[in-house]
């Protein structure tokens, strides 16, 4: 091998390993967005077309577009809860210079106040990745199924001593619950 073939080789399994973080770097914002419910810094994660489909064992749904999943992430982490999602453990293939799939395992763990539910669980993320024309990684699907998930009711108010959603979440209207969309 040539010097300029093993720097061209060279070259490549860099921009292979700068890909890499560059989409770990797109779902550890995902995560941080969602648990602050910063939509206009989350929108710019996902493709215009991107498509989630949830499993989650006793309900399933899915959205289609960024506009309906920028919906869904105001309306689910509100200011009356509080959420925590570790996304780990990435195992991420590129498929091409412009494509590649993500698997992650996500712990979860939801107050909901409103619904009066406490929800706390475990799951995977499958991802597909694009690289988009302005060079940035975005997610273009995502699919997600529950591995375990423990809902119980809040029986007794806990002591939230701070909560950055109750500062800076969307306020649902009084009396309204977010919508939670089920297959039944």
């Amino acid at each position: 091998m040539t010097d300029e073939n093993g720097m061209q080789a060279l070259a490549k399994r860099i921009q292979r390993l700068e890909d890499i973080e560059a989409i770990k770097r797109v779902k550890y914002k995902y995560f941080r967005c969602f648990d602050t419910a910063n939509v206009a810094e989350i929108a710019d994660v996902f493709t215009e077309d991107v498509v989630l489909t949830v499993v989650g064992g006793v309900y399933k749904f899915e959205l289609k577009g960024r506009d309906n999943y920028l919906e869904m992430v105001r309306d689910g982490a509100h200011a009356e809860m509080v959420t925590q999602h570790n996304g780990h453990h990435p195992e991420i293939d590129l498929l091409s210079e412009t494509t590649a799939s993500g698997l992650w395992y996500l712990n979860d763990y939801v107050l909901e106040f409103r619904r009066k539910q406490h929800i706390q669980g475990t799951a995977f993320y499958r991802d597909t990745y694009v690289k988009e024309r302005d060079g940035k990684w975005r997610i273009q699907r995502s699919e997600f199924e529950r591995i375990w998930e423990i809902s119980d009711a809040i029986e007794k108010m806990p002591n939230v001593t701070y909560s950055y959603l109750a500062q800076h979440g969307h306020r649902l209207p009084p009396g309204e619950i977010a919508p939670f969309k089920r297959d039944d």
